[in-house]
């Protein structure tokens, strides 16, 4: 008795494959915005500018680029230990590691620079990869530099009171000086000529020559003489001491005047070999002329901030976008002026070549003020600060990190709380009781390269020279404090043993190159598919161009910093991507072939190749995690970049494509052999 082998079918509806179709689209359409803002951005603009509905810009995050693409400093520094005990040299090395991670971070501005120690022999080297930096010497001032460690208090005392003395003298002071305006404005009421005021009372040396003459004054130079101006015609005089940041003025206004045309722009630049200041020339004249011409082929008004950041120049290009701010006729070179000033606002001009490069030019407004021609009479008035200067929230207790022996890690006896302890020599015993006793219920900072990295509450006075620091914190974030409490106590110093400068054009190029390899292979992948399986290949087509389009996304999200074997692990994984689909379509043919129905077929196909995909996919997996494990710097890019791209696959290859044939094989009744490229078996 023999029973006939039961025949997979879905248990997905055709409403349930239109809800998991729906949600395919709807994810691949967020991966794209994810991917490329700035067309999701240029549409938005376009539907404000129709529509008034004021719909905000979706963020615009760059893609994280490793130092060989992106162009910066490598560097290697060995750490001199000599001074130190063998048990705390890994500790201490750590800690050093981590104070150069905050300076990079913070000094310099790199958001994700790669420092990492290693131990050859008996050496501690720290090695430093910072993409983006171009002053390399100034990263190498900065990171040399050993760790200071300070314990600061609190500076409670408010910025001194006046004494009774001090406060009758400014009280006095300023009092007389409001009697002197007041009495010339009673002497300018009665007739007297505003010069002559001028001549007795104002306190102004640069103008009182010249009868108190300001000049035409703007808003940004004089703001309360303008204020006042603006609302007085010409001739009269502030009948009352108009009060302004330094003192009392006794305004007169002698004329107005349409002020000069202001430009507000931005501009693009790219020097050459032999243009002023440009001391590390990336192109030739004809090569700076090339580029700036295809970076204005795709430049828009939406996109203009990012290309400048991306190609500009110039020198903090990237922090300011290129603005120059609001300037009048004579504040730019000829050529720029003469291209900017008379062109439309919202336009980009360019390229317009100057003495510094290339320039394209966003105008971005124009505007004429008012001037004022102003007259004072000038009365200083004293300020409490004048007299008492303000003073900074911690001083220094005299205490730092030449007087703590070390500090480590430990676990509370009585309730098993990680705390970190700290252990002084003897004079930072004497100088750590006087201060804990005086700080007793009081905070106490702890200060690395002047930046507070821990400010703990005293709970009583500790004499005997060992304390703890508790709150609750993890393992993790006492042993980092511990670390740089160490890297401030220990006298580490790290001697620079090699530099390299990465040069950014080089990263761009194999950047491009390898974009376009990438699109290479993907394409002739799609190509063969489409050709040898004729309608499940274009579905697969479809299917490698949502796991394309979701792997960036993946990438720009999750903040993965791209390299060139990243990239290279990116492209290896679309192989993956392609294995899958390939051993569930020749299992369906296989299934066409024995005569079973399509959707039987199908479902069949999935089912039995399942266990190859999993098991290819799950080894590779176990390759990245070994790699990752025991790897460093480019080996581990590319293999968290195949990884992802594996996990990726998978979803894609049994979930996109299952679904989107499930809808689409629904349309057709019988087999197709044109369409799905099968041949029957022949007897």
């Amino acid at each position: 008795m023999s029973s006939k082998p039961k025949t997979p079918v879905s248990s997905n509806t055709p409403s349930q494959v239109r809800t998991k179709f729906i949600a395919v689209v709807v994810l691949s359409i967020i991966s794209l915005v994810v991917v490329a803002p700035g067309y999701v951005n240029t549409g938005l603009d376009r539907l404000n500018a129709k529509t008034n509905l004021g719909l905000p810009h979706v963020p615009n995050k760059k893609f994280s680029l490793g130092l060989d693409l992106q162009g910066g400093a490598h560097l290697i520094y060995q750490a001199n230990t000599a001074q130190i005990a063998p048990l705390d040299r890994t500790s201490s090395v750590e800690g050093v590691r981590d104070v150069i991670e905050r300076r990079v971070r913070g000094g310099l501005g790199v958001a994700e620079p790669l420092v990492q120690t290693t131990r050859v022999g008996e050496s501690y080297r720290i090695i430093v990869e910072l993409p983006g930096v171009t002053d390399v010497n100034q990263a190498i001032k900065m990171i040399g530099e050993t760790p200071v460690l300070e314990f600061k208090e609190q500076n409670n005392e408010p910025p001194r009171d006046l004494t009774a003395s001090e406060k009758k003298e400014l009280d006095t002071f300023n009092a007389g000086q409001e009697k002197k305006a007041k009495e010339a404005a009673t002497a300018l009421r009665q007739g007297q000529k505003f010069e002559d005021i001028v001549a007795k009372y104002s306190e102004d040396d640069k103008t009182k020559a010249k009868g108190g003459d300001l000049g035409f004054v703007s808003v940004e130079t004089f703001p309360e003489l303008y204020t006042w101006a603006k609302t007085h015609q010409v001739g009269q005089v502030s009948p009352a001491p108009v009060k302004s940041f330094d003192g009392l003025n006794i305004v007169k206004n002698i004329a107005t005047r349409d002020g000069a045309k202001h430009v507000s722009a931005a501009h693009l630049l790219l020097c050459f070999q032999g243009a002023d200041r440009c001391d590390k020339p990336q192109y030739s004249k004809e090569q700076a002329a090339a580029k700036i011409a295809e970076i204005k082929k795709e430049m828009t008004v939406q996109n203009f901030t990012d290309l400048v950041k991306k190609y500009s120049t110039e020198p903090g290009a990237g922090t300011r976008g290129g603005d120059l701010g609001s300037f009048k006729k004579g504040d730019m070179v000829p050529e720029f002026e003469t291209a900017v000033w008379d062109a439309p606002v919202g336009t980009i001009i360019g390229p317009v070549e100057t003495k510094f490069g290339f320039h394209l030019i966003y105008k971005k407004s124009e505007e004429s003020q008012k001037e004022y021609q102003l007259a004072r009479v000038f009365l200083k008035l004293k300020q409490k600060t004048d007299i008492v200067p303000p003073q900074e929230p911690w001083k220094s207790t005299g205490l730092s990190g030449k007087q703590l022996k070390r500090a480590e890690v430990t676990d509370d006896t009585r309730t098993g709380q990680v705390q970190v302890s700290l252990q002084f020599d003897d004079e930072g015993t004497k100088l750590f009781s006087e201060i804990t006793t005086r700080n007793t219920g009081k905070p106490v900072a702890i200060y690395l390269d002047n930046q507070p990295i821990s400010i703990p509450r005293v709970n009583e006075p500790i004499t005997s020279g060992s304390a703890v620091i508790s709150g609750g914190f993890g393992y993790a974030d006492a042993r980092l404090l511990a670390q740089r409490l160490n890297s401030g106590a220990l006298p580490v110093p790290v001697e620079l043993l090699s530099q390299q400068k990465v040069d950014a054009t080089l990263g761009a190029d194999s950047l491009a190159k390898s974009f376009k390899a990438g699109i290479a292979g993907l394409l002739l992948v799609m190509l063969f598919m489409a050709l040898y399986y004729r309608l499940p290949g274009l579905l697969s087509v479809i299917s490698l161009g949502v796991y394309a389009v979701l792997n960036l996304a993946l990438f720009k999200t999750l903040g993965v910093t791209l390299t060139l074997s990243g990239i290279a692990g990116f492209i290896l994984s679309i192989g993956m991507a392609v294995d899958a689909n390939v051993l569930v379509f020749e299992r369906l043919k296989e299934e066409l072939r024995l005569g079973k129905s399509l959707r039987t077929a199908m479902e069949e196909s999935f089912l039995r190749a399942w266990p190859s995909i999993r098991d290819g996919h799950v080894t590779t997996l176990i390759s990245c995690v070994v790699l990752v494990w025991f790897g460093t710097g480019f080996v581990q890019g590319f293999a968290v970049v195949l990884g992802t791209g594996v996990l990726v696959s998978l979803f894609t290859a049994i979930t996109v494509t299952r679904t989107i044939m499930r809808l689409v094989f629904a349309w057709f009744k019988e087999p197709n052999r044109l369409f799905l490229g099968y041949k029957k078996h022949s007897i």
